[in-house]
Order: C-alpha cells, then structure tokens, then sequence
C-alpha cells in the first residue's frame, strides 16, 4: 500500500467536513452556536434563521453525523453548541477570507471603467 492509500481516509474525513460546511443555513447556524458561551436551544436557533423546523432538522442533522455540534435534550428541550472550539476558529479563518476575496473583487470593479471600449458607438 503506498503512502497516498494509507492517507485517502484521512483525506476523506476532512472533505466531509467541508461538505458539512457547505450550506449557508448550516454556516449560520455554527455562527449562532460560536457566538454562545452555552449551550442553544432549537427554538432560539429556529427564531434567528426563520426557516420550518424541519429544514432546520435537516442540517442539524448532518452537523451532528460529522461531529461539528454536540446535541442534548432536557426535557422536551434540545439544545446545541459546537463540537469543538476550533470550529469557532475556523467560522473567523472563513470570515476572513471572505473578506479578503470581496475586497478584491471591489478593487477589480473599480478598474472596470479603465477597460477598452467595446462594440461601435
């Protein structure tokens, strides 16, 4: 076995990962939970996305199968938070990065102007 299989499944943990990541209501809602110090309720996650809770469900759901929130219930109550501190960390790398990538994109937009003209006029 070469050194490439041995690391496929590790390579495979961490690309589900990003495929947990990759929905904006589930980026959302890791927000809402990074932004907590406790442990969230669905209802107070339900009252800030203001989506049917069975949508909400849904991704919870496969936040929960790839590890990146914990659940648990008291009473008829489920609450919450994130697996790890780290994904916090990672939710401010992304943020960041967002802002880098708009901020490029405002710069080339403002060299638009400068381009040659097109068509006759």
């Amino acid at each position: 076995m070469g050194e490439g299989d041995r690391s496929r499944p590790l390579y495979e943990i961490k690309a589900n990962l990003f495929k947990a990541l990759a929905h904006p209501l589930r980026i959302r809602v890791l927000e809402i939970l990074s932004h907590s110090a406790d442990a969230v309720p669905v209802s107070d996650i339900l009252a800030d996305v203001d989506v049917e809770p069975a949508l909400l469900s849904q991704h919870l759901t496969v936040l929960k199968r790839h590890r990146v929130v914990a659940a648990r219930r008291t009473g008829n109550a489920v609450y919450y938070e994130l697996a790890h501190p780290e994904i916090a960390e990672l939710l401010i790398i992304a943020r960041t990065f967002l802002a880098h990538t708009l901020a490029g994109q405002r710069e080339q937009y403002a060299q638009l102007p400068s381009l040659p003209p097109i068509g006759t006029q």
